[in-house]
C-alpha cells in the first residue's frame, strides 16, 4: 500500500467517524495527514534526522562528533540548546527547513571544510552523504516551556529520530510515556543512542544496552536499533554515522515515518471503535406495526370498508330507496379522507391533513418504544457514540404529523365506480322502468273501468295479466337484485378495505423507513466504513 492510499483510507475512516470519534483523536489524526501531505510536497532528496533527548544527554556533542565539526554549542550550563540547529549535506533543503522552522543552518560543503580546518579536524571526517539533514533539538525536558514546544514540534516532523539517552536517565518515565510509547510501531525510523558509554566498563555497557532494548521493546518498538556511543571518545559514532548514511541513501525514512504515523493514528481509531461486533440491520416489522397503531390504520380500514358498502348501495340499491343510503354519513368524509366527489371518492394525495383522532398515550408509547428497540437491536454492541447518534437521528418527535400526512396521501378507494356497479345499476333502472310501466298500464285499465269505457284486450301471462307481472315483478326483482348487490358489495368492500390497508401499511412503512430505518442503516454503514478503512490504514 502506498502512502497516499494509506492516507486516503485514514481520511475516509475519519470522515465516516466524524462526530462519533473523540474530538482530540480526530484532530491528532488529521494533523498527521496534514503534516504527511506537507512533507510529501517538499524535498524527497533529503532525509531529516533529529537528535532528541533530555538535558545533559549529549545531543549537541554527538551532532558535532557525527558532523566532524564544532557546530553546536556545548557546555555545563542548562539548557544549552534553545533553538534547533541543522547540519545540511546537499543543496535544496531550504523549503524543507522553512517548514521545519529551523533558522540556524550549517551547509556542510565548503563552509564545513573551512570550519574543520580552523578547528584542526579532518575534512573527510563526517562521511555523511548528500541529502542528509541532521537536527540538534532543544531538550524535551527543558525548564523553558518554549524549548519543549519547539522540540515536540520537530519530533512530530522529523523523518528519523535518534533518541540520545545517558546511563543516568535512560529509564526516565517522561521519555517513555510521553514520546517512545506513543511512537509504538515506529521501529524503522527510531534509533536509541546510549551516550557516555566511555564511563562504563564492557559488562556494564552490555547490561545497560540490554535494559534499554528491553524498555524500548516494552514501549512497542522491539525492532528499533539501540546503540552504545560516546561523543567524547568517538566510540560507536562510526556505527551510528553508517546507519544514518544508509537511511539517507535509501531515501525511505520519510515514507516510513509518515506511514508509521498514519498506522498509529488508524490503530487509535480502531481502539476507539472497540472490538468488532456483528452488526444487524434489524427487522422493521414490529416498528411498522407500532406506527400503524399510532396512525389509526385500523380505524381508517374500517372506515374504508363501510364507505365501500355505502358506495355499492348507492349504485346497486333499489333506485327509489337509494337516497336513504346517501343520507347515511360517509365514514371517510367524516375523517376528512374524501375531499371530492359526491360518491366519497378519494384521490391520490388530494388532502393534506385528516380528522383522525390523535393517537392515544398507549399507541404513542408503543411507537416510541419500537423506535428505541429497533435502534438497540440494530446497534447492539456498537460503540456508544454511534448508538447515541442513531437515537438522535431516529426519533419519534413529530411522528404523528408524518403519519397523518402519509394516511392523507394514500389512495383508499378507486376513483371510479366498479364496472359491476354500473351493470347492476342499469339493470335496476330497467326493472324500475318495467314496474312503472306495469303500474301505468294498471292505472290506465282502472281509469277506463272507472269511466265505463270499453277496455282493450289485456295480455295474460299465466294466471295474471301482463301489467301485474310488470309492476309486481319489477318491484320484487329490484328488491332481490338490491339484496344480492348489497351482499356482493359487502364482500367487495372487504376486499377493497384489505387493499387500502396494504397501501396504508406501505405508506406507514415509508415513514418508518425515512425516519428510523434509513438513519439507523446510515449509522451502521458509517461504523462499518470507519472500521473497514481504519483497518486498511492500520495494515
Amino acid at each position: 500500500m502506498t502512502l497516499d492510499e494509506r492516507g486516503a483510507a485514514l481520511a475516509a475512516a475519519l470522515d465516516s467517524g466524524e462526530g462519533r470519534l473523540p474530538v482530540d483523536l480526530v484532530a491528532d489524526a488529521r494533523g498527521v495527514l496534514q503534516r504527511a501531505h506537507e512533507r510529501a510536497g517538499l524535498s524527497s532528496e533529503h532525509t531529516v534526522v533529529a537528535l532528541a533527548g533530555a538535558t545533559g544527554s549529549g545531543k549537541s556533542s554527538l551532532l558535532n562528533a557525527l558532523a566532524g565539526a564544532d557546530l553546536a554549542r556545548t557546555g555545563v550550563q542548562r539548557p544549552t540548546t534553545a533553538h534547533a540547529l541543522a547540519a545540511v549535506w546537499g543543496a535544496g533543503a531550504g523549503p524543507l527547513l522553512d517548514w521545519l522552522d529551523v533558522p540556524d543552518r550549517h551547509d556542510m560543503g565548503a563552509g564545513a571544510a573551512r570550519s574543520r580546518r580552523r578547528s584542526g579536524g579532518s575534512t573527510a571526517a563526517s562521511g555523511l552523504p548528500t541529502g542528509l539533514v541532521l537536527l540538534d533539538l532543544p531538550d524535551h525536558d527543558s525548564v523553558v516551556d518554549e524549548h519543549r514546544v519547539r522540540a515536540e514540534r520537530l519530533v512530530q516532523r522529523a523523518d528519523l529520530l535518534v533518541w540520545v539517552v545517558d546511563p543516568q536517565k535512560y529509564a526516565d518515565a517522561a521519555l517513555h510515556t510521553r514520546y517512545l510509547r506513543p511512537a509504538a510501531g515506529h521501529d524503522a525510523v527510531t534509533v536509541v543512542a546510549l551516550n557516555q558509554v566511555d564511563r562504563l566498563d564492557v559488562a556494564a555497557t552490555r547490561a545497560l544496552l540490554e535494559d534499554v532494548q528491553r524498555l524500548v521493546a516494552a514501549d512497542g518498538m522491539p525492532d528499533a536499533r539501540v546503540l552504545g556511543v560516546s561523543a567524547r571518545t568517538g566510540q560507536g559514532v562510526d556505527e551510528l554515522r553508517a546507519l544514518l548514511a544508509q537511511a539517507a541513501a535509501r531515501r525511505r525514512a520519510a515514507t516510513d515515518r509518515w506511514a508509521a504515523d498514519e498506522r498509529a493514528a488508524a490503530a487509535r481509531v480502531l481502539a476507539a471503535l472497540g472490538p468488532p461486533v456483528r452488526l444487524r440491520a434489524g427487522s422493521s416489522d414490529r416498528l411498522v406495526r407500532a406506527f400503524e397503531q399510532a396512525a389509526g390504520v385500523d380505524a381508517v380500514t374500517d372506515a374504508v370498508r363501510r364507505a365501500a358498502v355505502r358506495r355499492a348501495a348507492a349504485h346497486t340499491g333499489w333506485p327509489p330507496l337509494r337516497w336513504l343510503a346517501r343520507l347515511r354519513p360517509d365514514p371517510l368524509r367524516r375523517l376528512h379522507l374524501a375531499p371530492g366527489g359526491a360518491d366519497g371518492v378519494t384521490g391520490d394525495a388530494l388532502v393534506e391533513r385528516t380528522s383522525l383522532p390523535p393517537a392515544g398515550p398507549v399507541a404513542t408509547a408503543r411507537a416510541s418504544l419500537a423506535v428505541r428497540d429497533h435502534v438497540e437491536e440494530a446497534l447492539r454492541g456498537a460503540p456508544e457514540p454511534w448508538q447515541l447518534a442513531a437515537r438522535r437521528a431516529a426519533t419519534a418527535d413529530g411522528l404523528a404529523d408524518d403519519l397523518d400526512l402519509a394516511v392523507a396521501g394514500t389512495r383508499l378507494l378507486p376513483a371510479r365506480p366498479a364496472v359491476w356497479w354500473r351493470v347492476v345499476g342499469g339493470l335496476q333502472w330497467m326493472l324500475l322502468a318495467a314496474a312503472l310501466a306495469g303500474l301505468a298500464w294498471l292505472g290506465a285499465l282502472w281509469l277506463l273501468d272507472y269511466l265505463r269505457l270499453p277496455e282493450p284486450r289485456t295480455a295474460q301471462w299465466g294466471s295474471l295479466p301482463a301489467p301485474t307481472w310488470l309492476a309486481a315483478g319489477g318491484v320484487l326483482a329490484g328488491w332481490l337484485v338490491a339484496a344480492l348487490g348489497g351482499l356482493v358489495g359487502r364482500l367487495g368492500a372487504r376486499r377493497r378495505a384489505a387493499g387500502a390497508r396494504r397501501r396504508l401499511s406501505a405508506a406507514v412503512a415509508q415513514v418508518a423507513q425515512r425516519r428510523v430505518v434509513t438513519p439507523v442503516a446510515d449509522e451502521l454503514a458509517a461504523l462499518d466504513a470507519c472500521r473497514r478503512q481504519a483497518t486498511r490504514a492500520a495494515a
